[in-house]
């Protein structure tokens, strides 16, 4: 435990929950697109849906599609900058199962590129986050470290090419993942790590064999 599990995280009340937490799912959706946000359909599962406006969840997600910090004091007027900046936001109800955790969000967005990516996750207390599924696929993603994401056919020696090109790089790797959904599919790594990951090492990854898509998420 840190001390940042202990006292909170610095933020724009009223609650960690409903609000550190959401403008931080709102900072990894922007990131995990990885471009601007030109439009955002929220839907709001369990204590989320039904306290939202209450405890300004809907403005702390707003301000973190933004890319704004936690304790950024325009989080109240969010959904009107929001709106005055040209990213359209739309909020519903949804039911993502029982298993789902209370605080969870799932969102569809559109980058100003055209690109869609659907991102679900759950603020899981004290401002804490984690991303369970992006664009259908299932992750486990805190964004507390530097992370890139791929996309990557299940094949022997894809995920070594990629470590490899880290540790070249002497960036260290904290955690890993992987996830698939069948052997020899489409599978997804997580790596988070100590250091920043720069351009030149995504860009040697991105042309690696078997990569079929690579994602920097790195929160400010």
């Amino acid at each position: 435990m840190n001390l940042f599990d202990v006292i909170g995280p610095i933020m724009i009340g009223p609650s960690s929950s409903h609000t550190a937490g959401a403008v931080r799912l709102g900072n990894l959706g922007k990131a995990i697109l990885g471009e601007k946000v030109q439009t955002a359909v929220v839907g709001l599962h369990g204590s989320f849906a039904q306290t939202y406006r209450g405890h300004g969840t809907d403005r702390a997600l707003a301000a973190g599609l933004l890319g704004w910090a936690t304790d950024d004091a325009r989080i109240p007027d969010s959904l009107t900058i929001a709106a005055d900046s040209g990213l359209e936001i739309s909020f519903t109800t949804v039911n993502l199962g029982e298993l789902a955790h209370p605080n969870s969000v799932q969102f569809t967005l559109t980058g100003e590129s055209g690109k869609v990516c659907r991102v679900k996750g759950a603020s899981i207390g004290g401002g804490q986050v984690v991303v369970s599924e992006i664009d259908g696929f299932p992750v486990e993603l805190s964004g507390q470290f530097p992370t890139i994401l791929t996309m990557h056919k299940d094949r022997p020696g894809a995920i070594a090419l990629v470590t490899s090109i880290l540790s070249t790089q002497g960036v260290n790797i904290a955690q890993m993942r992987v996830f698939r959904r069948e052997k020899g599919g489409l599978a997804a790594m997580i790596v988070e790590t100590d250091q920043p990951i720069g351009d030149a090492e995504l860009e040697v990854i991105q042309k690696l064999p078997h990569i079929e898509s690579v994602r920097r998420i790195q929160l400010g």
